[in-house]
């Protein structure tokens, strides 16, 4: 592997290519690069092209060129244009913490616990970093695969593992907030940086946004399952219609008949087709030749859609028992709360209200929901109806969990 020997040198060598490497970058996804086109790229100077080869910027591969791997995820990373979600880096920046506040403990040189520190903030504001975009790719990635995955067996599968990963995310965020809250604390009472201060402010506050993100990305996964379940239902009818017409028991079984009679929307109204000839004369014509291209397109599109069309699905797939969650509306949840606190103000004016974290720890939800969900709910209710709530300076526990009470207004 080619090693550079300096920053300057690493700069020289991509101004020098800078049009081939925006070319190549912007094309990564869709273009082979020949050797040939790269060439013309350089103005023919095939000693420079050797050159970025020789130094590992750009890889040959027979007839054709890609830009190498480190370059590549360089230039993604900074341009935040990688759409990969990559849990394991967080995971070795939490470890990383670890080590270094260990170090930060044992050490009783000054300046050599200010290195220390340093890094400490550093590494923060990479997690910081790496989760906010983890995040933006998983919601991308989310409404890619519902949107524009043609196949329903890949669909449901890319679903499902996104899923795995918005749960690993979601682990990753309470590992990092018990880290600050509970497990360094003696670091964090010894280290007192107002930068660092700032930085765990900030780290929090995106942490909590972030956990807010992923509440959406699960009811968007939870959705978009949803409607596909609902879509192989339709198939699975479709499918015995299609087999009792096949069998001529159609009238007989089923009272499709009886159903069409009844509808007239437009719809099940069909249309007349209308057909005209044109002739051979017409037709060699240059006034003709719009219309001649106009029909090769739309042969075109209809084809592109026969090739787009989703895949058979499998017997597993059209099982009824093939059940996805349900998605939990906040407006029916603190609809509940509002109206529970009403009627017991109704029944004793002097009893005393509910504040909104423990009448969630209790709530019924229909499905079962986490402890960290439900505090993740509260954040979210507090953040969406605060106009219509009351936040006390009142701080109440909860097993681990401590939270300002809320009450309605």
């Amino acid at each position: 592997m080619y090693i550079f020997r300096s920053i300057q040198e690493i700069i020289n060598t991509v101004a020098a290519a800078k049009g081939l490497l925006t070319e190549m970058f912007e094309k990564r996804k869709i273009l082979s690069f020949r050797y040939s086109d790269a060439l013309s790229l350089l103005k023919d100077d095939e000693n420079r092209l050797k050159l970025l080869i020789e130094k590992e910027v750009i890889r040959q591969n027979g007839n054709y060129v890609e830009l190498d791997a480190r370059f590549l995820d360089f230039f993604e990373l900074l341009l935040e244009a990688n759409e990969e979600i990559n849990t394991a880096i967080i995971d070795e920046n939490i470890e990383y913490l670890h080590e270094l506040i260990d170090y930060y403990l044992k050490e009783r040189i000054p300046s050599r616990k200010e290195s220390y520190v340093r890094n400490i903030k550093i590494t923060f504001q990479k997690i910081a970093r790496t989760t906010i975009r983890n995040i933006m790719n998983l919601q991308n990635s989310i409404d890619n695969a519902f949107k524009h995955e043609p196949t329903y067996q890949i669909k449901i599968a890319k679903l499902e593992n996104l899923d795995k990963k918005r749960i690993n995310i979601q682990r990753l965020i309470d590992t990092t907030e018990h880290l600050i809250l509970h497990e360094e604390r003696a670091f964090f009472m010894q280290a007192t940086d107002e930068e660092l201060t700032r930085i765990l402010l900030e780290l929090r506050r995106e942490l909590q946004l972030s956990a807010h993100s992923l509440i959406r990305a699960q009811q968007d996964i939870i959705n978009y399952l949803n409607q596909i379940k609902s879509q192989i239902i339709l198939v699975e009818k479709i499918r015995k219609v299609k087999y009792l017409q096949d069998q001529f028991e159609l009238r007989a079984r089923s009272n499709l008949a009886e159903v069409v009679e009844r509808e007239h929307s437009l719809l099940m109204e069909g249309s007349a087709p209308g057909s005209f000839k044109l002739s051979i004369n017409y037709l060699s014509t240059d006034e003709a030749r719009p219309v001649i291209l106009k029909v090769m397109r739309n042969r075109q599109y209809r084809e592109a859609l026969r090739n787009n069309e989703a895949g058979a699905f499998s017997e597993k797939e059209l099982e009824a028992q093939a059940m996805y969650q349900e998605l939990i509306n906040l407006d029916t949840t603190v609809g509940d709360y509002f109206q529970a606190q009403a009627q017991a103000r109704w029944a004793d004016e002097s009893a005393p209200l509910e504040d909104l974290f423990s009448y969630l720890m209790k709530y019924s939800f229909q499905r079962e929901v986490s402890e960290k969900e439900r505090t993740t709910l509260f954040c979210q209710i507090v953040s969406l109806y605060e106009t219509q709530l009351r936040i006390t300076e009142e701080f109440g526990t909860y097993h681990e969990y401590e939270f300002a009470k809320v009450y309605p207004l």
